[in-house]
């Protein structure tokens, strides 16, 4: 008999006799559950009357020829077609990761699409036998708890730990598409932007990142008032950039993010000695437990190799904590 209201179980339901209910969930059906399970229906009957003894409710309403889902049941079915499907996807790379070498690196959106990804080819040369995990996400992990080895990480220096190595700082700059500055007024000072359709993060005046706003260079440069020709804005740097690189505006870049686009001449610094510092760096910090696997230590010692040469490249000193590494 299943328990009452009042006499529910707190401790939580083990978790054997869930693919079953999966099974059956998704068939309506418990003969079509036990044929794709492999196991006798009576026995797939058994696993769900166990579980419902166990949650203490009624799961389905049986029928003649077929179950249907009470509301406890749907509940749980839209918590076990979430989870399943992660526990089966961790269980597959676990396997295929037995005995292989890895990393696992976690680092926002924007700066794996623009500086890491574009750089990663020659680590795969170089270490064939190691395999890389990028988990691009916005939202910051505890490295005390997450699986991942290394984290690269956007942020003042007084909201980093005791550990992290700074890999450059940024600063701001107007870039924009050749052929949109071949085909337009030419810029020779701050006001002339204006011109310009301006590109921008649509949320930036409402969040921490009010540095990496227009209005705080026009700001900077005494145009206070200043209102471009008109506005476009995007979530993401690299959708700003990416719209820069088309000719759809000019955008306030971060230097290291675009400084490969700036190499190569896709993109202009359109008043390369107008740049704006960003109060903003980027930080690499290493999982405690991670430190001495020596693929997490390769993939960290070619991440600052990486670094000093971005540094070069826009124009910022070394960092003597960093010097030690640089051939």
């Amino acid at each position: 008999m299943l328990h009452s209201q009042t006499h529910l179980r707190t401790r939580p339901i083990g978790a054997g006799y869930l693919r079953a209910f999966e099974a059956v969930a998704r068939h309506l059906n418990f003969r079509a559950a036990s044929e794709e399970m492999a196991l006798t229906q009576s026995a797939v009957s058994r696993q769900i009357q166990s579980l419902e003894e166990e949650v203490g409710v009624a799961l389905f309403l049986r029928h003649t020829r077929a179950v249907e889902l009470t509301s406890a049941g749907s509940q749980l079915l839209l918590a076990v077609q979430q989870s399943l499907p992660r526990i089966d996807g961790a269980v597959r790379q676990i396997r295929q990761n037995a005995g292989r070498k890895s990393v696992a690196l976690t680092t926002f959106a924007s700066f794996a699409s623009m500086w890491l990804i574009p750089r990663l080819e020659a680590f795969q040369r170089d270490n064939p036998e190691i395999d890389i995990r990028i988990d691009a996400s916005d939202a910051a992990v505890d490295l005390d708890v997450a699986d991942v080895d290394l984290a690269l990480r956007y942020a003042p220096p007084s909201n980093m730990a005791n550990g992290a190595i700074r890999l450059f700082g940024e600063t701001l700059t107007p870039v924009a598409s050749p052929w949109l500055l071949k085909s337009s007024p030419p810029i020779t000072k701050p006001a002339d932007i204006a011109h310009f359709t301006l590109i921008e993060a649509g949320d930036a005046h409402r969040t921490h990142l009010e540095w990496l706003t227009w209005r705080r260079w026009f700001d900077d440069h005494g145009l206070a008032r200043t209102q471009p020709r008109r506005w476009l804005y995007f979530n993401y740097a690299y959708q700003m950039v990416q719209a820069a690189l088309t000719g759809q505006g000019v955008v306030l870049a971060r230097s290291s993010l675009v400084s490969e686009s700036l190499a190569n001449g896709d993109l202009v610094e359109v008043l390369p000695h107008k740049r704006l510092d960003s109060p903003m760096a980027y930080w690499l910090l290493t999982a405690p437990r991670a430190t001495l696997r020596p693929e997490v230590q390769a993939f960290a010692e070619w991440l600052q190799l990486q670094a000093a040469a971005t540094r070069q490249t826009i124009g910022e000193g070394l960092d003597p904590d960093l010097a030690d590494n640089i051939d």
